[in-house]
């Protein structure tokens, strides 16, 4: 059974730059997206940016293009969001989620998602 634990993030100045981690157990093989969504409070949870496991390609709403960067090391099963020039606007819990699937193209919708961790609170301050 696949998880997924995030790590990183806290309190970040305005224009700075945060890392994020997700951990993921139980991969059997490679044939899983992971992704990264954030939610503020009183907000809907919102699709930041996701990767196939497999071939590494991503997928980025033309909004998160700019200052969002996923990666991931396969050789210690964690995926990677950067997040650079922070906006007091990026304050919210940053969740990383997983599927399995053979599907060429990942997903930023969340409902795509079945496996999801606790979130990691990014704080920014202006």
């Amino acid at each position: 059974q696949v998880q997924v634990v995030e790590s990183g993030g806290g309190l970040v100045q305005a224009g700075g730059s945060v890392r994020l981690s997700c951990t993921a157990s139980g991969l059997t093989n490679d044939a899983i997206h992971m992704g990264w969504f954030r939610q503020a409070p009183g907000k809907e949870r919102e699709g930041i940016t996701c990767i196939n496991w497999r071939s590494g390609s991503t997928q980025y709403p033309d909004s998160m293009l700019a200052r969002f960067t996923i990666s991931r090391d396969k050789s210690k099963n964690t995926l990677y969001l950067q997040v650079s020039s922070l906006r007091t606007e990026d304050a919210a819990m940053y969740y990383c989620a997983a599927r399995t699937t053979t599907a060429r193209d990942c997903s930023v919708s969340a409902p795509a998602y079945d496996i999801w961790g606790q979130g990691a609170q990014v704080t920014v301050s202006s």
